[in-house]
């Protein structure tokens, strides 16, 4: 069974960055070919983020990060990041870690979440 385990939110000014940490365990985890960030603030829908392939590194987006947000991934370490600078309030937000198969399957594997708040 796979489990994702976040970690690396906090509070911080706006402007400021953050790197959050998402550690992988599970025998099946080499199944699951990308691995993804989303967030979910108070009163709204939950958010993509980012994502990342795990074999080729390519990256994807949500138009409300790009540019100040980075994903990356140490394979070897078994473990996705996710860099936040030029942090902004609006960026306050539980930020969920996910894996899954395949984009079109979509993410089914969730970590419990590490809270963000950005103060301004």
């Amino acid at each position: 069974q796979v489990q994702l385990v976040e970690s690396g939110g906090g509070l911080v000014q706006a402007g400021g960055s953050l790197r959050l940490s998402c550690a992988v365990s599970g025998r099946t985890f080499s199944t699951y070919a990308i691995m993804g960030w989303f967030r979910q603030a108070p009163g709204k829908e939950r958010e993509f983020v980012a994502r990342i392939w795990r074999s080729s590194g390519n990256t994807g987006y949500g138009d409300s990060v790009k540019g100040r947000f980075t994903i990356s991934r140490d394979n070897a370490r078994n473990s996705v990041y996710l860099q936040m600078n030029s942090l902004k309030a609006e960026d306050t937000a539980v930020y969920y870690c996910a894996a899954g198969r395949t984009l079109s399957e979509g993410f089914n594997i969730w970590g419990q979440g590490t809270k963000v708040t950005v103060s301004s």
